[in-house]
């Protein structure tokens, strides 16, 4: 077996980050910054990384469990960004700091791992590690709605986990093989006897995999957990949970079963469009915060498996993903700012913040107008252009169509909340100001998502590499 160490050291980083935080608690020494200060050095290692030669590592005859290249290592970038960016927003979670910073950066190490899977042993492992922590930081708040979306995010977590290593199972069965360069070898060698095992096979890990970005039918733990969550841990599960899935799904459809693709973009689609329709109607009558933006992100992941069903679309789908979670943490953080130490709330909540929290009030406006698809947040623009122009190139246009309709009906939710900031209060309150690390963090993701959309093929590019 081949070891580059190298190649594993944002593995390292993350890891190492993990037992720091333990140890600074130990001795009383600010475990939130040891873990911000671990997460943006994890991300420079990728960023490193990024900039050489493709590396490789655990490998045995030419097939590696451990690859990083250029995509790779910035998707292990955006893992450890994401992760710093909440626990910027966790200054104010009352929680044990220790055990708390403790348990997001063992996820930002599954995150990591995850982005350069080469098998589906070291893929399922890395999403597991990147899930597990999660139960345990939904239910921090000790409240009945935490535990009650802790509990059912554990036992789907559970059941999905069981499906997908069956589907894995099966894989093996029929190919002998779990890293993806012998899986597709082995899938487009394979006798036609065993094509049935085969399709269910990738049928039924693809239906695991769906879980980690709540697609429909595999999406009623989310708005229960996103709601009984602390909200840096539902932003955190919006963002860098929902990322993992993409990532899993686009390394098996894309690389892993290609071969088989067609029966893979069968299942994809069919889930795309459960998901984008159930989760945009459904939107439509939510009246907390929460649980809109997690029924919009559920809607989301539709508009991400559609460009996954396309030829070559996993790029798109990751660009989409990418610009999806810098919106999306820019909405929560701005959440977070204008309801610190208290939860989302409902949208009468919101009545006034317009002009008692500006600026506040205006990145929650630039965060919804870019789910949305509309100016001034031109990233969100980009992103449903480019599923959308993706269909239409690759003669889904019956797809494509539904994708445009579906982005309309989400105008109404989106359009809704963000009036809520401007409607005048019953009881004028000032809101309350938040924490400066809140503040600052809110400021730079805000940036960070203006940058996106001023400059997307920077994403584009990065998302294109092999």
């Amino acid at each position: 077996m081949r070891i580059d160490h190298v190649a594993l050291i944002p593995a390292y980083l993350a890891a190492g980050t993990a037992v720091l935080v333990l140890l600074a608690d130990l001795f009383r020494f600010f475990p939130l910054v040891v873990g911000l200060l671990g997460s943006l050095s994890v991300a420079g290692g990728a960023f490193w990384l990024s900039t050489g030669s493709p590396r490789t590592s655990f490998c045995v005859d030419d097939h590696c469990s451990f690859v990083v290249t250029d995509r790779s290592a910035v998707l292990m970038a955006v893992f450890a960004l994401l992760t710093a960016a909440v626990l910027a927003f966790s200054a104010t979670v009352r929680a044990p700091m220790g055990e708390y910073c403790f348990l997001l950066t063992c996820s930002m190490t599954g995150g990591v791992v995850l982005a350069g899977a080469g098998d589906l042993i070291t893929l399922i492992v890395a999403l597991e590690t990147l899930t597990l922590p999660l139960y345990v930081l939904v239910a921090l708040r000790r409240t009945l709605p935490a535990a009650d979306g802790a509990v059912t995010f554990f036992v789907v977590s559970v059941v999905s986990t069981a499906i997908s290593l069956l589907g894995a199972g099966l894989l093996y069965a029929t190919t002998g093989a779990v890293h993806f360069p012998a899986l597709f070898s082995g899938l487009a060698s394979a006798p036609s006897a065993l094509r049935p095992l085969a399709v269910v096979g990738i049928v039924v890990l693809i239906g695991g995999l769906a879980f980690k970005v709540a697609a429909v039918p595999l999406h009623a733990w989310a708005p229960s957990t996103y709601d009984g969550a602390p909200l840096p841990v539902a932003a955190y599960l919006s963002t860098a949970s929902k990322l993992g899935g993409v990532v899993a799904l686009v390394y098996v459809v894309d690389v892993a079963v290609a071969p088989e693709r067609a029966t893979a973009v069968a299942a994809v689609v069919v889930l795309s469009l459960l998901t984008m329709t159930v989760g945009n109607l459904v939107a439509l009558r939510q009246r907390r915060m929460v649980r809109l933006l997690a029924w919009s992100s559920i809607a989301q992941a539709g508009y991400i498996l559609a460009a996954i069903a396309v030829d070559d679309g996993g790029a798109t789908a990751l660009t989409y993903a990418v610009f999806f979670v810098a919106l999306e943490l820019a909405a929560f953080g701005a959440v977070i700012a204008l309801r610190p130490s208290l939860d989302g709330g409902a949208l009468t909540d919101y009545a006034g913040a317009g002009r008692g929290a500006p600026w506040r009030s205006a990145v929650l406006l630039l965060a919804l107008a870019g789910l949305a698809g509309l100016p001034p947040g031109i990233a969100g623009l980009f992103a449903k252009v480019a599923v959308v122009r993706s269909l239409v190139d690759s003669d889904a246009t019956w797809l494509a169509v539904v994708v445009a309709v579906n982005a309309v009906v989400g105008l109404a939710y989106y359009v809704r909340a963000g009036a809520a900031l401007f409607v005048t209060p019953t009881v004028p309150a000032a809101p309350a100001t938040p924490h400066w690390a809140v503040a600052a963090a809110l400021v730079l993701v805000a940036l960070a998502a203006l940058v996106l959309g001023f400059a997307p093929q920077v994403v584009f590019d990065a998302t294109a590499l092999r």
